[in-house]
């Protein structure tokens, strides 16, 4: 199983980050299988980091097997999406840039990729048109339509399906709008599609 994520991929976002520019591609990073962390089971913030931050999500899980698939096919290469936060130790990533280095550790370590639970995408329901938020101890602290996409979702399976093999369960973070911010102790996550919670979570 594949976690894939998408950087960069909402505009409100980059410019709170400070990019100014838009790739012509994707931005696509990958974490292990050992970051996912799920059912509801609780964060624990690492020790190797001082600025551990939050970044929700649009997850879609891929149901069938696929390589090379043509955006106009990507629909039927999944069914159902979830919400799920993608947690970076932003201070080793800043780190690495500055070095010219990778940060695969800054967002792969363990349990760094959380997912709710998933829901089946209805009749007249797409992927490129979910409302979904998180809130932090009842305040609402990110919050947007996956419309506002820079690369929707058939755009990112097309993409990345000309590298990897896309196979049944693997998962596509497709971006964090804009609201990124720190994780503390005793943080309570709740991640909702429309008003379905589907993410929720302690940070110890």
């Amino acid at each position: 199983m594949k976690i894939i994520c998408v950087g960069w991929n909402y505009p409100l976002h980059n410019k709170e980050m400070d990019k100014s520019f838009i790739s012509k591609e994707p931005t696509i990073f990958l974490k292990p299988e050992t970051a996912l962390l799920k059912d509801g089971k609780p964060f624990y913030i690492p020790d190797f980091t001082d600025q551990p931050e939050y970044e929700a999500e649009l997850v879609v899980r891929i149901n069938r097997l696929g390589k090379n698939i043509s955006e106009k096919f990507a629909s039927r290469y999944y069914d159902s999406v979830t919400v799920g936060i993608d947690f970076t130790a932003r201070d080793l990533q800043a780190k690495a840039r500055e070095n010219g280095e990778p940060w695969d550790i800054a967002k792969g370590f363990d349990n760094s990729a959380v997912i709710g639970e998933f829901i089946t995408l209805q009749d007249g329901m797409t992927a490129d048109n979910v409302d979904f938020h998180l809130d932090i101890n009842g305040k609402t602290v990110q919050s947007t339509n996956s419309s506002q996409m820079i690369y929707s979702v058939d755009k990112i399976i097309a993409y990345v399906s000309r590298f990897y093999t896309l196979k049944t369960g693997d998962l596509i973070f497709t971006g964090t709008p804009a609201g990124v911010g720190g994780v503390k102790e005793n943080d309570h996550f709740e991640g909702y599609i429309g008003d379905i919670k589907l993410l929720d979570f302690q940070v110890l």
